[in-house]
C-alpha cells in the first residue's frame, strides 16, 4: 500500500535534506518511491520551455515574489498524474505550503488511494534560521537579513496556518521534529515514526 510524506518547516530547517534520505532509506527497504520537489519543478519549468508561462515564472521568482498557489498545484498534480502508479511512495518537499494547496493536496491523496500520509515539521527557532541561511548563501532570497526575515514572516503567516490543517485532519500522522540536532539524529527520529 501507497504511503505519502509530507516535509515542512522553515527555510534552513533541512526539511530537503531530511527528505532525500528518507526517499534513499525506503529505497533500501525496497520500496519504490516517487519524490516531487516544487522548487526543482520550477526550475525545470523555467529551464525546459520558452513559453509565455515560463518568461512570467522567471521574473516571479527573479524579483522574489512568490508564484500564486494554482502554479505549484498545476506543477506537483500534473507529477503525481504522469509519475504516479499506484504502487509507490510519495514524497513531498515544498508542497501545500498555504492553506489551499493543503486542500488539494488531501483530495489528490483521496483520489490517488493513499490512506496515510506522514507530515514532519522540521521546528527551528528563527535565529537558527537566520545562521543558516546567512552561511549557505546560495539564494537570491537568502542575500540579506531583511530578505531572510521576510522569508520567515511569510512561513510565520501561511505555512504555518497549513500545517495546522494537516495537524487537526485525521488520515494525517503528524510529528514535530526538532531540526536543531544534528543531520543523523533527525534521520534517525523521522525513521523510528514509521514504525
Amino acid at each position: 500500500m501507497s504511503q505519502a510524506y509530507l516535509f515542512f518547516g522553515k527555510a534552513g530547517s533541512g526539511k530537503g535534506t531530511q527528505a532525500l534520505q528518507l526517499k534513499e532509506y525506503l529505497e533500501s527497504q525496497g520500496r519504490a518511491v516517487l519524490y516531487i520537489e516544487t522548487g526543482e519543478l520550477f526550475r525545470k519549468f523555467v529551464a525546459d520551455s520558452a513559453s509565455f508561462a515560463a518568461k512570467r515564472t522567471s521574473e516571479v521568482i527573479d524579483s522574489g515574489q512568490l508564484m500564486p498557489p494554482f502554479f505549484p498545484v498545476y506543477l506537483w498534480a500534473h507529477e503525481l498524474i504522469q509519475k504516479f502508479d499506484g504502487t509507490q511512495d510519495v514524497i513531498l518537499d515544498g508542497v501545500a505550503r498555504r492553506m489551499e494547496e493543503a486542500v488539494m493536496i488531501e483530495s489528490a491523496f483521496q483520489f490517488f488511494k493513499i490512506d496515510t500520509t506522514y507530515v514532519f515539521n522540521i521546528h527551528i527557532d528563527d535565529q537558527t534560521a537566520i545562521n543558516r541561511l546567512a552561511m549557505r548563501g546560495d539564494r537570491a532570497d537568502d542575500s540579506s537579513l531583511e530578505k531572510i526575515q521576510k522569508r520567515l514572516d511569510w512561513f510565520k503567516l501561511n505555512v504555518v496556518l497549513a500545517i495546522e490543517y494537516f495537524k487537526q485532519h485525521e488520515g494525517f500522522k503528524f510529528f514535530e521534529i526538532d531540526g536543531e540536532k544534528t543531520v543523523e539524529e533527525i534521520h534517525n527520529e523521522i525513521i523510528k515514526t514509521l514504525s
